[in-house]
């Protein structure tokens, strides 16, 4: 009887390319940070938790919408990796441009603290719409596909459930890191600042990655 989930030949690249994207500081990152700053550990900690779940659910929908599709098509599996790695590159240089805008908004997050419940809540509606998380699930996670191997859908569910799982201790980390020296980071903006160009740094480098991953296979 055939597996009913496939293991990609690739995985442990896949997981590479993973942390590099979890590590960088893009939007769900700089969430847990300011939440970290503003409300301490406890409340980074929710946050990520539901941050995670939201992801998760994502990288579902993702695979099970493009699963079919880029198993019948190398057409459009070279377009999704395409439109995906230029998108990122974007969002790259986006995040540089309105770097400091971003921190300016990590300060304020209102004077009331969120429950528990609240912040998962809210980080899972960060999680399920990160711009970051959507191009990465539909355009580089499935460049680590294994086509020859099939059931691409649960391949793609699987890389969404793994990557889940990183970015949990990730996120959680950096919650609880910013939570312990709040102060240190809240008193300068522009280490902030300096945070959120380097995520986007590595959005384009990501980006500019999948576009020649695509430009090879064609």
């Amino acid at each position: 009887m055939n597996s009913l989930v496939v293991v990609p030949s690739r995985l442990w690249e896949y997981c590479i390319a993973a942390i590099i994207i979890i590590l960088a500081p893009g939007p769900s990152v700089l969430f847990v940070i300011a939440r970290a700053i503003a409300w301490g550990r406890a409340t980074a900690v929710a946050t990520v938790a539901g941050n995670v779940m939201g992801a998760f659910s994502l990288s579902v929908v993702v695979a099970v919408g493009l699963g079919p599709i880029l198993q019948s098509s190398d057409l459009a599996f070279i377009t999704v990796q395409i439109l995906g790695g230029g998108y990122l590159v974007y969002l790259g240089i986006i995040a540089i441009k309105h770097s400091q805008i971003h921190a300016s908004d990590m300060t304020n997050q209102g004077d009331i603290r969120p429950s528990k419940w609240k912040s998962m809540r809210e980080g899972f509606w960060v999680g399920a719409l990160n711009p970051k998380g959507i191009v990465f699930f539909a355009a580089i996670l499935p460049q680590f596909v294994d086509k020859d191997a099939g059931k691409i859908t649960s391949q793609l569910i699987l890389m969404g459930a793994i990557f889940a799982f990183l970015a949990f201790f990730s996120d959680g980390t950096w919650g609880i890191l910013a939570g312990t020296i709040r102060n240190w980071l809240a008193t300068d903006i522009k280490r902030l600042v300096r945070m959120r160009m380097t995520g986007g740094v590595v959005m384009i480098v990501l980006g500019l990655f999948t576009l020649l991953s695509a430009i090879r296979g064609q």
